[in-house]
């Protein structure tokens, strides 16, 4: 089970690997996405606020219609994302921790409003971090390899969960989490 331990280790991993290469140039392509590092660490920490917005809204027919408001903008620094990330990870946590377990929420809206229990937010903001650090590390230089069991754990969240994303081919367990959680999104090392 992926929980809220794992969540903030993996946001640790995610911020050391991101402060490694702050000095880096942002502004290049981030892995092989169609965006920068900047605009590709940005879009992580979204998807880590968003999920918090989603299941504390309770809401099961939508989104919560609430605008954009979880960007640190084009001009955003290292530091300035990293502490968003941490900002937005600490907020994920708190509303999974304070979500009564029977409560349901939409998690996914395309092609069809899929709704999920608090601990399946944790799970799927972590596969959008895990894998836009991986975009953003191999876009600076930076060596990211997240701790095997926390790949395990999130393989093992994801295995029944009816939400999934874009392209997404669930993987399965095996000797090489990582390297299969990069597979299952088209990626590579």
């Amino acid at each position: 089970m992926f929980d809220r331990a794992d969540f903030e280790r993996l946001t640790e991993e995610v911020v050391a690997a991101w402060l490694a290469g702050s000095d880096r140039d942002w502004s290049a392509q981030a892995g092989t996405v169609e965006w920068t590092c900047r605009q590709t660490a940005d879009h992580a920490v979204d998807c880590t606020f968003a999920p918090a917005f989603f299941l504390a809204s309770r809401k099961q027919d939508a989104y919560p219609d609430m605008g954009s408001i979880w960007t640190c903008g084009s001009d955003a620094s290292p530091a300035q994302l990293v502490q968003a990330l941490e900002v937005a990870s600490r907020i994920l946590v708190a509303v999974v921790a304070d979500a009564p377990p029977d409560c349901r929420a939409v998690i996914r809206r395309r092609p069809q409003v899929e709704v999920a229990p608090p601990l399946d937010f944790l799970a799927r903001a972590a596969t959008e971090l895990i894998l836009h650090a991986h975009d953003v590390c191999a876009g600076l230089g930076v060596k990211f390899e997240p701790s095997s069991d926390l790949c395990s754990d999130l393989i093992i969240a994801t295995a029944g969960s009816p939400w999934s994303l874009p392209g997404w081919r669930k993987p399965t367990e095996s000797d090489d989490p990582w390297g299969e959680l990069l597979a299952a999104s088209g990626r590579t090392r």
